[in-house]
């Protein structure tokens, strides 16, 4: 018991435990054997049980129909869709001379497993390249590498990963040799995690000795980023910027001037990209004026009736998706974290958590039993004095990996990316190839048609690895 007295005793702690209606979680401590009653403790030690219940009572209050009014927000809309190529190529001459003063950073939200894709490992990990089967976070740092190269100034890449993927994701950096990039410029940080309950508000235990707890959302993010000195580590390299983005998308397009341009010209302090919704049951969620101001509503809380609005030509009133793509003001994540608990509420999702029965035996449960909590980094929308949302390509910026089939699989991102680079090879004046084969850029090579102009190619003969062909099928 010495290694948790300064925490609390076991007396002190399942009293608290059993005034808050949640003294189960001892009911095999007599079976423990003492290093994992140590264990179990110093994981209840460090519950909040008073924030568990006002988090729970909370979420059911988010979920209340009417709670919230709707009306369409206003955004920079793609010149396709009536916007002006003129502010998009005003936006991109600003946005180019930030990153050429090395003042934006890169971020990435990396605690996800692949788990739901059949494999094993952090997402990130996960091969995607058609032909080479280079990860995500290979292909990400490709990215940078371009950026870097292009604009002259090395660009810090911030990875938050969860305590799940945390060891394998350094792991994985360290064999790779870090993917080219300096290891100076990686830096890794550790999201928290929450415990989750049961429908009825009780902490679930997935072993005897140990309650379940999960990553506490990309909502986490703002206040790991101060707490872990990241943003001090930005503040030391004259970063005032920060682009944000989630790793399931091999299609995002780090660091765009244009958009960097765009949040800056109005200094904004947190911007996002959307997409037009494939169809209303899409899986995102939207933007829009929210009572008033400009946030976003997940897509587990839209309310069919806006869910379903139309425009009098038919078209989805509230087509704006979210995907997932931001960028923020230090001096914004600063802020916001400071008020984290009244800024960045936790939102319920009911799930299948694992748990014990009886006997202590875990138990793998076919349907969901109890809800995890999560916030959402979208939720600092409405608390930024300036705000910009612009419209991206979905066919050039947005693929994510999310199924292991169908929709939103690595299969559909595969061949996003294959017209991707067949768009690329056709602007630069390469010949064209033929229907039955993959093809990849090496985005370190060529970072779009004007590199590859630039560079001079005529054949992809030319390009050696940086352009690669293979036989088409599913990896």
């Amino acid at each position: 018991m010495e290694a948790v007295a300064d925490l609390a005793s076991f007396d002190e702690i399942h009293r608290r435990f059993a005034e808050h209606g949640q003294e189960h979680v001892f009911r095999f401590w007599d079976r423990l054997d003492p290093a994992r009653q140590v264990r179990l403790l110093a994981q209840a030690a460090r519950i909040d049980l008073d924030a568990l219940e006002r988090r729970f009572a909370a979420t059911r209050e988010l979920a209340r129909p009417g709670r919230r009014h709707l009306e369409p927000a206003d955004i920079v809309r793609l010149p396709a869709h009536g916007g002006s190529p003129e502010t998009f190529e005003r936006a991109a001459r600003l946005g180019s001379d930030l990153l050429a003063a090395g003042r934006v950073a890169v971020m990435v939200v990396a605690g996800g497993q692949g788990t739901r894709l059949g494999f094993s490992g952090p997402k990130g990990t996960f091969p995607i390249g058609p032909v080479s089967g280079r990860s995500l976070f290979q292909a990400q740092a490709q990215k940078i590498r371009a950026m870097t190269r292009r604009y002259g100034r090395s660009i810090p890449w911030y990875i938050m990963t969860s305590p799940a993927t945390d060891r394998e994701t350094k792991q994985f950096f360290e064999s790779n040799e870090y993917f080219e990039l300096s290891r100076k410029d990686v830096f890794f940080f550790e999201q928290p995690t929450v415990p989750a309950v049961d429908f009825e508000g009780r902490l679930i235990l997935e072993a005897p000795d140990r309650i379940f707890e999960s990553p506490n959302g990309h909502g986490g993010s703002i206040p790991a980023l101060v707490d872990s000195g990241a943003v001090a580590d930005m503040r030391a390299r004259g970063v005032d910027t920060l682009f944000y983005y989630q790793v399931d998308n091999p299609l995002v397009r780090i660091e765009d001037p244009a958009y960097l341009g765009l949040h800056a010209e109005v200094a904004a302090e947190m911007s996002c990209k959307v997409v037009p919704k494939r169809d209303p049951d899409e899986k995102m969620g939207v933007v829009a004026l929210v009572d008033g101001r400009l946030g976003i509503v997940e897509y587990t809380e839209l309310e069919d009736r806006y869910r379903h609005a139309r425009t009098p030509a038919g078209d989805l009133l509230f087509w704006a998706g979210n995907i997932a793509v931001h960028i923020f003001d230090l001096a914004f994540i600063e802020r916001v974290a400071e008020r984290a608990d009244e800024l960045l509420p936790y939102h319920a999702s009911a799930k299948k958590i694992p748990y014990v029965d009886p006997e202590g035996r875990r138990v793998e449960p076919d349907e969901p039993t109890g809800l995890k909590f999560e916030r959402f980094v979208f939720d600092a929308l409405p608390a930024a004095s300036r705000a910009r949302v612009v419209e991206a390509n979905r066919e050039e910026e947005y693929a994510p990996v999310k199924n292991a089939t169908g929709a939103d699989s690595p299969q559909t991102a595969r061949e996003a990316l294959d017209r991707l680079y067949r768009r690329w090879l056709r602007e630069a004046g390469i010949e064209e190839l033929e229907a039955g084969l993959w093809v990849e850029i090496d985005h370190a090579f060529a970072n779009g048609p004007e590199d590859l102009r630039a560079r001079g190619i005529r054949s992809i003969a030319e390009a050696g690895a940086g352009i690669r062909v293979g036989p088409r099928g599913r990896r």
